[in-house]
């Protein structure tokens, strides 16, 4: 009995992982079209896409090999293994040992290779394109994502995020500039990494300004599903990311009771809730970069998770 609720709790985690994604997605879009003043699609839309995409037959490029076939299930598990590790509504659950952030950062890492490798091995031009797009982001975005790891470590004493969110839940750090500066690093890191605005337009096949989209537009079938529910699976990552380091509140800390694990999961809901309207308002109001401006955008999260990190250093040396 002592080890079924552990397990079952881990099983709960990772089935909202899974499960939540569609919606935390369809979500932003309904709000999204609601200050555009239009009706949106319905909330479960983005279920009924990946259901149809499902039941169709997945169609193979003849030059493909079988890497194009794997890659959707390793970038779907890599995924969806990061985002089950992030604490969503209680801390210290059974696998809250292996959550790291350097283990999250990597397996998003290895999902973002699977990915360009697939839409190389495609042999098409788009593919090219998007895969050489994606290295470019990504040879700033890992080093940004990578100080900010530091930035947080630094701060809380470790990279283990049970222990983080414990630590800043406690509120024995107060406020500090270098969480600040992180925080803001983080967000336009998850705005990079999901292919959202300013830095790519998830609803476009522009071929001159897409970026994730050019990567995929060979697959079709089950593999496009896996990809797309790995993209909103990234997304609530995200989300849940931020809402677990820079706004613990509300998560059941270990051994909490019903009400305890009750109260987080609402709080947990809420923190989506937020994270989407904020997210939807701020595509609404911005317009999306031009290509060759996008490094100057990653390259300004890496310099900010940089700071946060220098600054650390030098309030320790002090």
């Amino acid at each position: 009995m002592g080890l079924i609720v552990p397990l079952a709790l881990q099983a709960l985690e990772m089935a909202i992982a899974l499960a939540a994604a569609p919606l935390l997605t369809g979500f932003v879009r309904k709000v999204k079209a609601r200050l555009q003043r239009r009706a949106g699609p319905p909330l479960l839309q983005v279920y009924r896409d990946l259901a149809r995409l499902v039941a169709k037959e997945a169609v193979v490029p003849e030059a493909s090999s079988w890497l194009f076939r794997v890659s959707p299930y390793v970038i779907f598990a890599a995924t969806w293994v990061a985002a089950a590790l992030v604490p969503e509504f209680a801390t210290n659950l059974q696998f809250s040992w292996s959550g790291d952030l350097i283990v999250i950062a990597a397996l998003l890492g290895s999902a973002r290779f699977f990915q360009m490798l697939a839409a190389l091995d495609s042999g098409t031009a788009f593919g090219g394109i998007g895969a050489s797009r994606e290295a470019m982001l990504a040879s700033l975005a890992e080093p940004a994502m990578l100080m900010i790891v530091f930035t947080v470590a630094l701060v809380a004493g470790t990279s283990q995020l049970s222990a983080i969110a414990t630590f800043m839940h406690s509120g024995a750090e107060g406020l500090r500039l270098s969480l600040a500066l992180g925080l803001v690093a983080l967000v336009m890191v998850g705005l990079t990494e999901t292919g959202r605005f300013p830095v790519d337009n998830p609803a476009t096949h522009l071929e001159l300004t897409m970026v994730h989209e050019a990567m995929v537009l060979e697959y079709s079938g089950r593999h496009l599903a896996l990809i797309e529910l790995a993209g909103a699976m990234r997304l609530l990552l995200y989300m849940s990311l931020i809402a677990c380091i820079f706004a613990p509140f509300g998560i059941a800390p270990p051994g909490a009771g019903p009400a305890s694990l009750a109260l987080g999961l609402l709080s947990y809901a809420g923190k989506l809730g937020a994270g989407a309207v904020a997210l939807a308002g701020f595509e609404t109001t911005i317009a999306k970069m031009r290509v060759f401006r996008i490094p100057n955008f990653v390259g300004a999260a890496l310099m900010l998770g940089l700071l946060g990190t220098l600054l650390l250093f030098m309030s320790a040396s002090l």
